[in-house]
């Protein structure tokens, strides 16, 4: 048989098989060998925090206790002012709403000019009633002279003795009328019971009143007082004399003391007036009269002491799902998710009332970013910024352990 001799092409070909199929060998021999390093313990990366924190610590400090209230501002008393006689005309008023005035300062004048005919009406019955019991005082004299000497009766020196009484009588009635009369001429001049600030007017120049018409509202001593509305149960807590921050919905303040508590208790809502007597509101560091009205909203703070607490910053504190947390950041730099109680908020701290311990360190600000057993990097605070008020910043990649 004869035999093909072989080509120099396929002996090419076989030889670069040959050259492949090695490679291939060697290529799966390292990576067995790298998957094998892998799985030993030790080989494998160390973890990288996600975020740079600062951290801040719970401090202990006294705290205001304080009871909000809602309530309304009302007058302290209003004295309604009107006339006391009747059928005048008005001819003059003489105070607005809103008006200041004093005690004795004059609101309104009536036209007077039948009261003047009525008091001239009255002196002259006055003159009369005098006449006539000067001719009756001589009449009993001239009796008393003659008496038991027979020219006048028993009976006639009792009639002229009489008639001098009933004379005497009638002068003093007639005064009296003069007196009555001079008193409406007085009252046509409506006159202010008290100092204070005109809060409504009725009359109009030209009506005629009748006698105990309403005409004008005054807010005795412009005092007002704020009516808050707490519980029967935080009704107790309060006593006559405590101090109150009233603010009205404008943003003016106006301090204010516990004057009195109402005796009763609605029956509906449980619930009870406390009266508290206003000074003068602040507006801005100023005093601002008439920042606060009868009728207007206002919400108040009864300060009842202080009580010590536990406080962070409330950047520290994270809502989530209706409940508060705080981060922990434990000794191996993991987060722990810290559920909390919290309570009174003075400025920008708030009260921790449960689940932190004070040597606990917080998160300062950015828990919204973190979740439970996150591994975090703790920097210092600079300097210029309070450890309070850090914020949370991404953290740079870590560095190898070991090379």
């Amino acid at each position: 048989m004869n035999r093909l001799p072989f080509q120099p092409l396929t002996l090419g070909l076989m030889a670069a098989g040959l050259i492949t199929l090695a490679g291939l060998g060697l290529f799966a021999t390292r990576s067995q060998a790298a998957d094998a390093d892998a799985a030993k313990p030790g080989a494998s990366a160390v973890a990288k925090p996600s975020l740079t924190v600062t951290t801040i610590q719970a401090q202990s400090g006294m705290l205001p206790i304080k009871l909000a209230a809602n309530g309304s501002v009302a007058a302290w008393q209003e004295a309604s002012v009107g006339t006391e006689v009747n059928g005048l005309r008005v001819q003059e008023l003489h105070a607005a709403v809103g008006d200041n005035v004093r005690k004795g300062q004059v609101l309104a004048t009536f036209a007077a000019e039948s009261v003047q005919a009525d008091v001239a009406l009255a002196r002259a019955a006055v003159s009369e009633a005098q006449a006539n019991a000067a001719e009756a005082l001589a009449n009993a004299d001239r009796a008393r002279a003659v008496q038991g000497t027979g020219a006048l009766s028993a009976q006639q020196v009792n009639q002229y003795l009489t008639a001098e009484l009933t004379a005497k009588a009638r002068v003093e009635s007639a005064k009296a009328q003069l007196d009555a009369q001079l008193l409406r001429l007085k009252h046509t001049e409506l006159l202010a019971p008290d100092s204070g600030t005109i809060s409504s007017r009725t009359a109009s120049v030209g009506s005629v009143v009748g006698a105990g018409t309403e005409m004008f509202k005054l807010i005795r001593q412009g005092r007002l007082e704020w009516r808050g509305e707490v519980t029967s149960a935080e009704l107790g807590r309060i006593t006559v004399g405590t101090n109150v921050v009233v603010t009205s919905p404008t943003g003016a303040q106006v301090k204010g003391r516990v004057r009195m508590l109402a005796p009763t208790v609605d029956a509906a809502t449980r619930n009870g007036l406390v009266y508290v007597d206003l000074s003068s509101a602040v507006v801005g560091g100023k005093t601002a009269p008439g920042a606060f009205k009868p009728g207007m909203y206002a919400r108040g703070e009864f300060e009842l002491g202080s009580s010590g607490a536990l406080t962070v910053p409330q950047t520290a504190v994270v809502v989530r799902d209706g409940f508060s947390y705080v981060y922990r950041v434990g000794p191996d730099n993991r987060i722990a998710q810290l559920k909390v109680q919290t309570g009174r908020v003075v400025g920008d701290q708030i009260e921790v009332q449960s689940g932190v311990k004070p040597e606990d360190k917080l998160v300062a600000t950015g828990g919204s970013f973190l979740s439970e057993g996150d591994l975090v990097k703790v920097v210092e605070a600079p300097k210029a910024v309070s450890k309070q008020k850090e914020a949370v910043a991404p953290a740079k990649p870590a560095q190898a352990a070991s090379k």
